[in-house]
């Protein structure tokens, strides 16, 4: 991030090679000139100032070059400037970027003073550092490394430290779903056929969890739609999902066990466990951003282990209303 004590600087340097300082009145042809002059083959952005160094707008290379030579830069910037703070978190300020498709980034003052310029060279460098952070979260890895080559260079010990809290919490978490099966002893003793649906449907429904999750955990923060409309989405697909892998399921079941009831049940679970799932994919990581957690810590063993109960519950209470 640029900082403040480059703020106010008169010369070009403080807005890097990405940018281009211009005053309101240069006219294009003066600016194209001083890009010539200087060799700058890097530029991703024009900055126009005023006399008091504050933004005005900007222009990209292309609305650069197609205006007529004496065109005054102050009467044609863009006002509706994409900018940042200087405090903008990194992310953010990368996620600002990609939604609004410029290159370079402006960051001015809270009175709107031009401090400088974040190139694509930063922008890539952060996306790249977010992204192999969030691969980690994902698997429920809390290594604070910045590089994926360090983090599985690391000593065992240092490893374990941090991967193995979120694996406790699936341990605990293990242990409820293993309560919940065993309640339902007397019926699986019965009815051994009822146990074999557990895995495919426990796995049908984290494999649902993961893709809702996968898209939620950065997408929440780029995203400018309520949460009610996300979830409705949300909702509506994991139900076309459970639709669809529950009349699969349906005619299959029914065929090789010869049971009507138990293939209702396993389909109705199926429909049921992959709503939830993708509802909880896109809840869990929104409600661990509201307390303050990075949300791909929404991922991994914590979302899997309550997806999983949850699928179990719901799978039971089908078998219990169809079939017991």
């Amino acid at each position: 991030m640029l900082h403040s004590h480059k703020m106010r600087k008169t010369s070009t340097d403080h807005i890097g090679a990405h940018a281009v300082l211009a005053h309101a009145r240069d006219t294009a042809q003066a600016v194209l000139s001083r890009i010539r002059d200087e060799q700058n083959t890097t530029w991703e952005l024009v900055c126009v100032i005023d006399s008091n160094e504050r933004l005005l707008g900007t222009l990209t290379p292309a609305e650069l070059l197609a205006l007529p030579d004496t065109t005054e830069l102050g009467r044609v910037a863009r006002r509706e400037r994409v900018c940042v703070l200087p405090g903008t978190d990194q992310e953010k300020m990368a996620s600002i970027a990609l939604h609004h498709g410029v290159a370079a980034l402006p960051v001015v003052d809270e009175a709107g003073h031009l401090i400088g310029v974040v190139g694509p060279t930063k922008l890539m460098g952060i996306l790249r550092r977010e992204h192999v952070e969030d691969l980690h979260r994902l698997a429920g890895i809390t290594s604070e490394s910045d590089h994926a080559r360090e983090a599985i260079e690391e000593p065992p010990m240092r490893r374990l430290r941090h991967r193995l809290p979120w694996l406790v919490v699936g341990l605990g978490g293990s242990m409820v779903a293993t309560f919940v099966v065993a309640r339902f002893e007397s019926a699986l003793t019965a009815k051994p056929a009822l146990a074999f649906f557990v895995p495919g449907l426990v796995y049908l429904a984290d494999a649902i969890g993961t893709q809702s999750e996968a898209v939620a955990v950065r997408g929440l923060s780029l995203s400018h739609v309520s949460l009610a409309r996300l979830l409705g989405g949300e909702l509506r697909t994991g139900a076309l999902i459970g639709l669809v892998l529950a009349l699969l399921a349906f005619p299959m079941v029914w065929l090789v066990f010869d049971e009507l009831r138990l293939a209702a049940a396993v389909a109705l679970a199926l429909a049921g466990a992959s709503m939830v799932a993708s509802v909880l994919g896109l809840l869990l990581p929104w409600l661990l951003a509201r307390v303050g957690t990075d949300p791909a810590y929404g991922s991994g063993p914590l979302a899997t282990i309550v997806q999983d109960v949850l699928s179990l519950l719901i799978y039971f209470a089908c078998v219990s209303a169809l079939v017991l």
